[in-house]
């Protein structure tokens, strides 16, 4: 595998591939990988001709600088993981690499609602971070295909609009969900929570589960406010919401029963958890 820590070292050798008309499946991250990242990269070697994933951990989408401070840095470890899939390139930047002038300078791309409502809500300014890195790196790299994570649903909504936005010529494949055995969603955030808060963060599936087992035979209402009740009675859990919305816009879904996913965003102790089910 090859690994770039430099952009001009790094154009150098996309320009000499594009030459030759290689196809490039790309895979952004920021580090702490695992089978869930590891599955987008399996998937990019499959279908193109080099596969190239990014570790970035991006300061601007950060809207909590402690969240910054305590994201976990895994470097060794996750070269180790990308070397056991056989990744092609890893470009691992520096902030002062991406942002030599600041990411505060960086120009703003406005994506409208869908970086405002659920996640912009509770997050004010995390997409326009989110959105700032990805163009970036999309302008940089100019993939063929993009890869994401469903887990991430929203993002991927709001990284599909900029793409539309900006008129990439480039394919968003969204991948299911990668969990544990247990049913929880991997997660980066994942290795920061305890054994017994391990235990207590399954409630986030299991209210997941409910809604999409009585999806058909119970009003949308009534789901949101019975899932509330997984998340009573227990000092290290604090719901932030969760909601029926429709797939493309994101818009809450009060009675329709098409094109539907469920979101629940939860605290757990001191780590804010994000998962989600397609219910048709």
């Amino acid at each position: 595998m090859l690994i770039y820590k430099k952009a001009k070292d790094f154009i150098s050798y996309l320009h000499k591939n594009r030459s030759l008309s290689k196809s490039i499946g790309f895979v952004p991250t920021m580090g702490a990988l695992h089978a869930g990242h590891t599955s987008l990269i399996k998937k990019a070697k499959l279908e193109n001709d080099i596969s190239i994933c990014s570790i970035f951990i991006n300061p601007s989408q950060f809207n909590q600088k402690t969240d910054f401070e305590k994201y976990p840095i895994t470097t060794d470890k996750d070269i180790e993981i990308l070397c056991s899939v056989n990744c092609d390139v890893l470009y691992l930047p520096s902030v002062e690499d991406i942002y030599p002038n600041g990411w505060e300078s960086n120009s703003k791309i406005d994506i409208g609602y869908l970086a405002t409502k659920w996640e912009g809500k509770f997050r004010p300014g995390h997409f326009d971070g989110v959105v700032q890195i990805v163009n970036l790196f999309l302008e940089l790299i100019q993939p063929n295909k993009l890869y994401l994570g469903q887990k991430d649903f929203q993002q991927c909504a709001v990284i599909k609009k900029l793409i539309n936005i900006q008129k990439y010529p480039i394919v968003v494949d969204i991948c299911e969900t990668i969990r544990e055995a247990d049913g929880l969603a991997m997660s980066s955030r994942n290795a920061r929570l305890n054994s017994a808060d391990r235990q207590v963060a399954l409630c986030l599936y299991n209210t997941l589960c409910f809604i999409k087992n009585n999806f058909q035979v119970k009003s949308n209402e009534t789901l949101v406010e019975e899932a509330k009740t997984f998340f009573i009675g227990n000092n290290h859990v604090k719901l932030e919401y969760i909601c029926i919305v429709d797939r493309d816009s994101l818009e809450e879904l009060s009675s329709t029963k098409e094109n539907a996913v469920a979101l629940v965003v939860a605290w757990i102790g001191e780590v804010r958890l994000i998962d989600n089910m397609l219910l048709n």
